[in-house]
């Protein structure tokens, strides 16, 4: 982006440098916030979750959206009622005179209180749970495939791991060790018996259907943990070696067990785990740029814009200052896939640039920079008397929600 012109009161021009045939995608992810307001509230500046700092906009709204908070108590209570002067108002698609959104970290006690009648609608579903809540005359689920991609992220950039019994070195330099990791993960065993069926293995960093074209033309890694030991004693670690283990414990679909069981699998070929499963506040705040304070991590990412180019640019290109990689918290860098990642960016013939897209996903692939899991499933839980539209990406969004 070179310039943002004003046209008038409803008209802004974007110049660029180059053609951009995904504009109109990513800015659906801008948010946009008043200028003046901003300035005198100072809250010009992002909140920084890694430092725990909050600015007035984390809990001071201005803007025309379909809802206002009126009270916000941190992992307890957020309180929100309708904002009569939403733009969008003349079309009100609710029906709803205040929303109260309580945080629930346990299963069971979640589960409860809809089957209860205590809360209207909650998500997610325990896997577990699916059945118990169809089979009440009082509740619905809601399940269908999410764009989500669950995957592993291995520490690529630090000569020496901050967490691990192996000094001077980092083992996950070696494209031999994050290979055997690969074939170390069970994913048929993590669908079956963790997500109870409610996930699609991947062997690619999106959705496939975001990149119908060629996603097909990607397969996992095989489950083999005899060549995982192999591949280990090759690389000079014969008889595994120790590192630790990020995780969130109430951010995606069972991550803590997910997580857990990836432990149990390593162990499996002499790699010893340590395992910090955090709320998603903790983690966060010590996984994320600047701190990066992890060696191996669980992450998830839904492309905010539904276009491969996001994954490829946040997630896998090289971290710069341009703000590429911001999340690529294991700074995993490939030249092919940075190039081919500005190429994607400017070009407008749709069939040549799913061409480049598989080239990336494909050199990504072959450095085995990432493990891919899967595309964790959707399973929202309702009072029959709620109606509400259910998303791909899982947003919630509270204005397609009626009280019958």
């Amino acid at each position: 982006m070179t310039d943002i012109i004003k046209v008038d009161d409803h008209t802004v021009d974007f110049v660029t440098e180059a053609p951009n045939p995904i504009l109109h995608y990513e800015w659906a992810t801008w948010y946009i916030m008043d200028k003046e307001w901003s300035e005198a509230n100072g809250a010009m500046a992002p909140t920084d979750v890694t430092a725990g700092k909050e600015n007035y906009a984390t809990r001071n709204t201005n803007g025309t959206g379909p809802f206002t908070v009126t009270s916000r108590e941190t992992d307890v209570k957020t309180v929100l009622k309708p904002y009569d002067g939403w733009w969008d108002a003349a079309n009100k698609h609710h029906n709803l005179t205040e929303v109260i959104l309580t945080p629930i970290s346990s299963d069971a006690t979640r589960v409860a209180a809809l089957l209860s009648g205590e809360i209207d609608m909650m998500y997610p579903v325990p896997v577990q749970d699916m059945k118990r809540l169809e089979g009440d005359a009082n509740t619905d689920v809601l399940a269908g495939p999410e764009l989500r991609t669950i995957f592993l992220g291995m520490d690529q950039f630090r000569d020496e791991l901050l967490y691990s019994n192996i000094k001077g070195k980092n083992p996950f330099k070696d494209i031999r060790v994050r290979e055997a990791f690969y074939h170390a993960v069970d994913i048929e065993a993590i669908k079956s018996k963790i997500m109870r069926g409610l996930a699609t293995p991947s062997a690619i960093m999106i959705s496939p259907f975001l990149f119908a074209a060629h996603a097909a033309e990607f397969k996992r890694l095989s489950y083999d943990p005899a060549k995982a030991k192999a591949l280990l004693a090759e690389a000079g670690y014969p008889d595994g070696f120790e590192v630790g283990m990020d995780c969130p414990n109430n951010r995606y679909v069972n991550d803590e067990k997910i997580c857990q069981a990836v432990v149990a699998m390593l162990a499996r070929v002499g790699v010893k785990v340590d395992l910090l499963a955090q709320p998603k506040a903790q983690y966060f705040a010590k996984v994320l740029s600047p701190k990066l304070d992890t060696s191996f991590y669980l992450l998830g990412w839904t492309p905010g814009s539904f276009d491969s180019w996001n994954v490829l640019f946040n997630i896998i290109g090289s971290p710069a200052d341009s703000g590429r990689g911001k999340f690529n918290l294991g700074g995993y860098s490939s030249a092919t896939v940075d190039e081919l990642t500005t190429k994607v960016l400017s070009e407008t013939d749709a069939a040549k640039r799913d061409v480049m897209i598989r080239d990336a996903f494909m050199a990504l692939h072959n450095d085995r920079g990432y493990i891919p899991l899967h595309q964790q499933g959707l399973a929202w839980g309702k009072r029959k008397n709620i109606s509400l539209a259910q998303r791909a990406d899982n947003q919630f969004m509270l204005y397609y929600v009626t009280v019958k």
